[in-house]
């Protein structure tokens, strides 16, 4: 089954609030995890946001950033 642009859209956001909620539980502030994470805290606010669709580079530098794993960053999110 095909996915539809919503759909993408829609595990975007999920993925976003995931790693906003993720950051939260360190009570870290979106340029502590971008500067752990060597990314730009206006690229991280985008994909907190679900604006942005995130390359595997920029979702393991999240991951390692936290501390988790991959499949611990997308526990809960519909794909």
């Amino acid at each position: 089954m095909k996915k539809t642009n919503t759909n993408i859209t829609d595990s975007c956001y999920q993925l976003g609030k995931r790693i906003q909620y993720l950051r939260q539980l360190k009570k870290w502030s979106q340029e502590d995890l971008a500067l752990e994470c060597n990314i730009n805290k206006n690229y991280l606010s985008d994909l907190e946001r679900g604006t942005r669709n995130p390359t595997i580079k920029v979702l393991i530098k999240i991951a390692t950033g936290l501390g988790i794993s991959l499949s611990e960053l997308f526990r809960g999110i519909d794909l």
